[in-house]
Order: structure tokens, then C-alpha cells, then sequence
């Protein structure tokens, strides 16, 4: 049986008590399978609730920046992940986001998050290779896109 939420366009404002962001109301969906939460405002704290059974996930357009925590919390909480897409999002460096990122900027964040998440099977809109798992495994962990900080003149 396959069991899919889709949250797109629905605005999740999530609880801001604490520094982490959560996803109240999925942990009672232990056995969902395919989760769809494009544009939905998601920032880089959301805290993901144990979801065994998960293999897809879809964040495509939402407010990631950075992606250790995000995906800390990912392998964390949905260990049989496979499919997984961020495009539209700061921390996905594409032509979609901004035309200063290139390939080689888009190949460095596959290889960050295969090493994070070696499971997956695809990411965004490609088929994960043999050689990006290699690389990931070696080297991913380094390969961490970051942005400079704009230097402020006084």
C-alpha cells in the first residue's frame, strides 16, 4: 500500500518555541512512503519525525540555505530515503536559483549530499552514478557549497 501526503503551495508554518523547526502532525504517519512538500516556505532547521518507510521526498522551491542540519535530520529520520529533490532552493546551486552557480557548483552539492544520504537512488532529476558515490564516500563531507560573505566597507 502506498501512502502519499502532498503539502504543496499550503504554506506549513511551523512551531517556533524552540530552535528546531518540526513537522508536527507527521509523526502519526509512521508509514508513509512518499512526501511531497514543495513550496511551502521550509527553512534549514526542520526537524524530520521517524518515517521508516519513506523513499521519496520532494522539498523542491522552499527557503534552504544550508543543508547540514537539514539533512542531518533526514538520514536521521527516514533511513530508506532513495528519491530526494531540493531544486528552486539557495542550497540547490543551479541555473534555476542563480545564473552565477554552474555544474561544477551543482556537482559539489550532489557529492555533499550523497555523503550525507549514500542511499539514494536519485537526486533532484538525475540518477545517482557509481562515480558519484565513490567521490561522495571520499570526499563529499569537504565539498560543502558555500557562500562568501560580502565584506561590509565602513
Amino acid at each position: 500500500m502506498c501512502i502519499c501526503c502532498d503539502s504543496s503551495f499550503n504554506a506549513l508554518f511551523l512551531f517556533v518555541f524552540s530552535p528546531c523547526r518540526s513537522l508536527d502532525g507527521l509523526e502519526g504517519f509512521a508509514c508513509l512512503e512518499e512526501l511531497i512538500l514543495d513550496n511551502n516556505l521550509l527553512g534549514n532547521h526542520v526537524c524530520f519525525p521517524l518515517l521508516p518507510f519513506l523513499h521519496t521526498l520532494t522539498a523542491n522551491k522552499n527557503q534552504l540555505t544550508e543543508l547540514d542540519h537539514f539533512l542531518d535530520s533526514l538520514a536521521a529520520s527516514a533511513p530508506s530515503l532513495e528519491y530526494l529533490s531540493l531544486l528552486g532552493n539557495q542550497a540547490c546551486p543551479n541555473e534555476l536559483v542563480s545564473t552565477e552557480k554552474d555544474e561544477d557548483d551543482y556537482q559539489r552539492y550532489r557529492y555533499f549530499v550523497l555523503n550525507k544520504l549514500p542511499n539514494l537512488k536519485f537526486l533532484d532529476t538525475r540518477k545517482v552514478t557509481n562515480k558519484e558515490r565513490e567521490v561522495a564516500g571520499s570526499r563529499g563531507a569537504f565539498m560543502r557549497v558555500v557562500k562568501p560573505q560580502e565584506n561590509k566597507v565602513r
